[in-house]
């Protein structure tokens, strides 16, 4: 099989390993010509992946139509915020019998449009798929054993991205469910923010587990309210992803919260926004207006935003999990 890969982040790169491990011949785009003379010349991408190798057979272009041409499968893993420009330039290459799998995460500021809806903004097609659970690019790529959701309503689809991507490492549980998954996929990252944040306070796993136990519920109800099936929130894309971004030092954004909860110096904290992806800060102010523009009431969120955006004291999370409802 024939995969694209948009995008040649670490979580892209790790999916390439996957596909490849199962005998797939793969083509990865960037939109930066430097990061891909380094990819072509170093076999790695030192910035994201240090160490870990591509292999040769695996190549690199910033030509979109060289990128997509013969594809089977196209797999969306650019950060949300560049998805509408990636999508644009995708709808004049891909060809109606070519299917998607989308592996980004995140809501676009502005229109508060999740991935899938941005995508199909462009293109017209049912063969699209969401992949998301808990799957650290670094676990992915030490072949650790990863499960995933698995969001479609096309059945061939459905079929492809588990006939490429399963194994003996990568497990993926079917859904017709692409909002749920899509929500659970976004607003876990600003979950991760305030776990981190009472991380860094010093609160136990005790605390962190009544957080999480509250959010599940808070987020069960936005699912429900946007459409979707509630139940997604117990799946690998739900209960499974929110477990590991709000408790592991890996994920970026519980790292942010974490600065934030220790109260780091603000030139630290500055710095470590303005030099890292944490997707998480992107989603954090499309979903505040989200809420809005729905009338949907998800307190934890407005506190978190205030946090971040409005200084509002980190001591108000505590008294919220206290006094919540």
């Amino acid at each position: 099989m024939n995969i694209t890969i948009l995008g040649t982040g670490a979580y892209g790169l790790a999916l390439a390993l996957m596909f490849h491990h199962n005998g797939c011949n793969i083509k990865m785009w960037t939109k930066f010509e430097e990061e891909r003379d380094i990819l072509i010349e170093k076999r790695e991408n030192p910035n994201v992946l240090p160490g870990v190798k591509i292999p040769s057979s695996v190549s690199f272009t910033t030509d979109m139509e060289e990128a997509v041409i013969g594809a089977d499968l196209i797999v969306v893993a650019v950060p949300a915020g560049f998805v509408d420009s990636v999508s644009s330039e995708l709808k004049y290459c891909i060809s109606p019998n070519q299917h998607i799998c989308i592996a980004s995460k995140g809501i676009e500021q502005g229109t508060c449009s999740f991935v899938y809806d941005i995508l199909t903004r462009y293109i017209d097609s049912d063969k699209i798929a969401v992949i998301s659970g808990p799957s650290f690019a670094v676990d992915i790529v030490k072949l650790c054993p990863i499960g995933m959701s698995l969001a479609t309503s096309n059945e061939e689809t459905e079929a492809l991205v588990k006939k490429t991507l399963e194994n003996k490492y990568i497990k993926l549980r079917s859904t017709k469910d692409i909002v749920g998954v899509e929500i659970c996929g976004s607003i876990k990252n600003v979950i991760a923010i305030a776990a981190g944040i009472l991380d860094g306070m010093g609160f136990p796993e005790s605390t962190q587990a009544m957080f999480i136990t509250e959010s599940l519920h808070d987020i069960k109800s936005l699912i429900f309210a946007l459409g979707g099936d509630k139940n997604t929130i117990l799946s690998f894309a739900g209960f499974g992803d929110l477990l590991l971004t709000a408790t592991s030092s890996k994920s970026r954004n519980f790292r942010l919260g974490y600065l934030i909860g220790s109260k780091a110096p603000k030139a630290e904290i500055d710095d470590y926004m303005n030099n890292t992806t944490i997707e998480g800060l992107y989603t954090l102010k499309s979903i505040y207006k989200l809420l809005r523009d729905t009338d949907v009431d998800m307190p934890i969120i407005d506190l978190i935003y205030d946090i971040i955006y409005k200084d509002r004291d980190v001591n108000d999370l505590v008294r919220f999990l206290i006094e919540k409802d």
